[in-house]
């Protein structure tokens, strides 16, 4: 039996850094803040896939904590995470963010709405913030990164990320793109240009944007003691056994449109103006399927691939049939769209040193039978017709008790979208949803 032990870091720091015990609901039993320290560090440990960790221990002495791990374990790579772990909790990094906290409560701006119901969730309760960086994610074993606005309320309460129906229908793209089922944790790794848990659907919606583009630009961007987004990018995009040869980090989808979430875009827009290209009028742009190539930082050591792409909820919301598959928000042009993102992570895991543009081409083809990515779905492939046709039959009919989820599993939603007539268009003949047309 083997042991190791490392130091995570000072309480002061994390203790501000993990959720309070409080939070959680109450079948995980968290009793301190090292109980709560414990649970996402073994997430992080299966999201990684180290094998042969039995036991993980978490003991706060004189102020700092300390995790210790026993089992049967490949030493090497424990001792890979236990570095990188202490890293991204480390001054340097995750700990920028307090420092943006520590800002917005001198301007009095840090929950504007505390104490008052925001959204129309009896779970959300009213209006709570703290902070929250990638927690609970991969560490090390990260093979794609996301960039998004904010974690959920309900995150913390239940301390994990893949019961959010954001992550279930991320997991579900993944996957119909071609990722293996025991990968796709690796394609879930994510930060927040706002790195706050508050109540989801409540803090984002306009009129009442409570965390806007300005906040992460102004209080987790900007001077090197609290450039907390672009930080955490640069470490996050590198993991520590990235091969020296490669000529890009891992690649980055930027999530959030127009029409939803449009936060992590906007923030990216105002970061990296120089570098997007613009419309006629001069205006830089950040349109979804819009693809390039990035430096985090003007020194970093390699470019990043990225991709524009919805948030991975927003089908799912906003989504209906419509007269048009060629316009949003019809949602045989979102779940194309969505492929397309799923399929240039993984894509870039095959081939990680190819040019942005030529994967985003790949996917648009395969998805859309053209490499722009424009106009109406139009697979090639039989097959992909039906993973489009049952993704988006699973997006239309959705139950909201006893808890939201959908109607259809992905087999039955397939069986649908196959004996359908047309077959694989999941807006027409038997399996056409009720009329939401726009």
């Amino acid at each position: 039996m083997k042991n190791y032990t490392y130091t995570l870091g000072e309480a002061y720091f994390l203790d501000q850094l993990f959720p309070a015990a409080e939070i959680a609901d109450s079948s995980l039993h968290f009793k301190t803040t090292a109980d709560v320290i414990r649970h996402y560090t073994l997430n992080s440990i299966h999201a990684d896939g180290l094998a042969g960790i039995q036991e993980i221990k978490v003991d706060l002495t004189f102020g700092t904590y300390r995790i210790q791990l026993e089992g049967e374990f490949d030493s090497g790579k424990v001792e890979q995470f236990a570095q990188r772990h202490w890293e991204v909790f480390s001054r340097n990094y995750a700990q920028k963010a307090i420092k943006g906290m520590e800002l917005m409560k001198e301007f009095r701006v840090w929950n504007p709405m505390e104490g008052y119901h925001v959204n129309r969730n009896p779970f959300d309760g009213t209006s709570k913030w703290t902070l929250f960086p990638p927690l609970g994610l991969n560490i090390i074993g990260q093979k794609g990164m996301l960039l998004l606005h904010y974690p959920p309320w309900a995150v913390p309460q239940a301390g994990t990320f893949d019961n959010a129906m954001t992550m279930q229908r991320w997991s579900r793209l993944l996957e119909k793109s071609g990722i293996d089922s025991g990968q796709v944790s690796r394609y879930k790794t994510f930060i927040d240009v706002n790195p706050v848990a508050a109540p989801g659907s409540g803090e984002s919606e306009y009129p009442n944007d409570y965390m806007p583009i300005m906040m992460a630009a102004a209080f987790f961007d900007g001077p090197e003691e609290r450039n907390y987004i672009k930080s955490m990018l640069e470490l996050y995009l590198t993991p520590p056994d990235w091969p020296e040869e490669n000529t890009y980090t891992l690649p980055l989808l930027i999530c959030g449109s127009p029409l939803y979430d449009p936060q992590a875009p906007g923030w990216f827009r105002t970061a990296y103006t120089d570098i997007l290209p613009q419309d006629d009028q001069g205006i830089p742009q950040v349109n979804v399927l819009q693809a390039g190539k990035f430096r985090v930082f003007p020194n970093s050591k390699r470019e990043t691939p990225y991709l524009i792409c919805n948030h991975m909820i927003a089908a799912g919301v906003t989504g209906r049939c419509t007269s048009d598959p060629s316009k949003m928000p019809d949602i045989r042009l979102y779940e194309a769209q969505d492929l397309v993102a799923a399929t240039f992570l993984k894509l870039y895991t095959d081939q990680p040193n190819r040019d942005p543009m030529e994967v985003k081409a790949e996917a648009c083809t395969r998805w859309f039978g053209n490499p722009e990515g424009m106009g109406a779905p139009k697979p090639a492939q039989r097959e992909d017709q039906l993973i489009l046709c049952a993704l988006a039959q699973m997006d239309l009919f959705f139950e909201h008790d006893p808890k939201p989820h959908p109607k259809y599993s992905f087999e039955e939603a397939y069986a649908r979208c196959e004996c359908n007539d047309p077959m694989g268009n999941p807006c027409e003949g038997g399996i056409k949803p009720p009329d939401r047309s726009v």
